[in-house]
């Protein structure tokens, strides 16, 4: 916004003139009418207009809801509020936001109710759900995960979110410290003679008392900061074009050998603990290389694995911790 400079003269004349009218009503005016309108395309290819950056945020999606609350702006709306709080403690939520209902099916009356200047949104949404919702508010709608570039995914949404909400600075300074953190850890690993590190990464969950474990693979978000710091994926298992994550059952894990094998649950969430629950007294798992010797870590709660680069920066403090504390 451009400064108007006036003499102190005139500025006391100014301040007169409004305390005469009773109001400050101009001066608002005058800050409306300076604030440059935006228009972005999002990853719909949809244009989406704003008459200024963004205040009053809706999420839909938990890593876009991260992404504003690293910005400095606090969602008026969350998808899942409670499982936000206990999926993501890195990056916790700063106000009361109004819960909108699930991640895959927010409540149009509920995001109404809160007159939102722009909807974030993913493209995990339902097409009809975003048409809806752009009748409500505008709509930015980003790719949640991308195989081929996790990273930089990551970072562009973190972007593309920044310029309609006027906070840029802040987003350099994010990505400054996410690379930053790279570097930094990437020498400790070295330091510590971990480089080349067979690692893998995985979470579990029980459903009908069968297990289910997701292997990260090197498309996966958390996959790409592994390598980043210098270890080496061990899953061969091919992922999916988005979220680069595999499916896989204990035999599977038979395929890994000797790694160092991670993963992240939830107390609170007694389903997404296999490998300390449903599997301990499984003689696969106890047989597995990496279970005998003791290489099995379980990453702090909170971390939410398909977060923005404050929960990605949580993420490399946690393995590493993990690798070097023998």
């Amino acid at each position: 916004m451009r400064r108007i400079l006036v003499t102190a003269a005139a500025a006391t004349a100014a301040a007169l003139a409004l305390s005469a009218c009773g109001t400050t009503e101009p001066a608002a005016d005058a800050v409306k009418k300076t604030a440059a309108p935006i228009t972005l395309t999002d990853a719909s290819g949809a244009k989406v207009q704003l008459d200024g950056p963004a205040k009053k945020v809706v999420g839909t999606e938990w890593n876009v809801v991260e992404h504003l609350i690293s910005l400095g702006v606090d969602p008026v709306g969350v998808a899942d509020v409670k499982g936000y709080k206990a999926w993501d403690t890195v990056v916790p939520l700063k106000n009361e936001p109004k819960d909108i209902g699930l991640r895959g099916e927010p409540s149009m009356d509920a995001v109404a109710s809160l007159s939102p200047d722009l909807i974030v949104a993913t493209h995990d949404l339902p097409a009809a759900a975003v048409k809806q919702l752009r009748k409500v508010a505008p709509v930015l709608q980003v790719r949640s995960a991308e195989a081929a570039d996790p990273i930089g995914r990551m970072t562009a949404n973190l972007d593309v979110i920044a310029k309609a909400t006027g906070t840029t600075a802040r987003a350099e300074k994010l990505k400054q410290e996410f690379e930053a953190k790279l570097t930094e850890s990437k020498q400790a690993l070295d330091k510590a003679g971990l480089a080349g590190t067979r690692f893998a990464f995985a979470d579990g969950y029980v459903a009908s008392n069968q297990v289910s474990i997701r292997p990260y693979t090197s498309g996966s978000l958390l996959g790409a900061v592994n390598e980043k710091v210098g270890l080496k994926n061990a899953w061969s298992i091919k992922g999916d074009e988005s979220y680069g994550l595999a499916t896989t059952d204990v035999e599977g894990l038979t395929k890994l050998g000797a790694v160092q094998f991670a993963y992240i649950a939830n107390k609170d969430d007694k389903s997404s603990t296999p490998f300390t629950g449903a599997l301990a007294k499984n003689s696969v798992w106890t047989s597995l290389p990496f279970v005998t010797s003791g290489d099995v870590h379980r990453l702090p709660d909170g971390i939410w694995m398909f977060g923005g680069t404050e929960s990605m920066e949580a993420y490399i403090d946690a393995v590493v911790q993990a690798l070097t504390k023998k």
